[in-house]
């Protein structure tokens, strides 16, 4: 189990490192921790990501809106307010965003599903 003390984190003095889509861009501001990270991502507009991915992760959307595609054919649309949560190896899903997005991820051991 990951241990963490107390932090207040000022997210304009985690640099981005920036992750090209299929198409746009994604700016990443990552904390690390055993076992844990903690991002936001803000999406260009015209982002699709590069790849389906199956790990878990529980996605809030802070800004804009951005939709997240199934690989059987599904999609959500989710907007400022919301948030999609789903378990490593539950689903292949990737995003897609036609305006820009800001998003504040959070992933790691938890969520995988021999941890259940």
């Amino acid at each position: 189990m990951t241990t963490i003390p107390f932090q207040a984190i000022d997210w304009n003095t985690i640099p981005a490192t920036e992750h090209p889509g299929e198409s746009g861009t994604a700016f990443w501001q990552t904390l690390l921790y055993d076992g844990l990270r903690v991002r936001i991502v803000e999406y260009s507009a015209g982002y699709i990501a590069d790849h389906w991915c199956q790990k878990g992760h529980i996605v809030h959307c802070l800004e804009g809106e951005f939709v997240s595609e199934m690989s059987n054919g599904e999609s959500f649309k989710l907007t400022v307010g919301m948030t999609y949560i789903v378990s490593d190896d539950m689903s292949s899903h990737r995003s897609t965003s036609a305006t820009g997005v800001k998003l504040l991820i959070v992933d790691g051991d938890f969520l995988a599903k021999s941890s259940m």
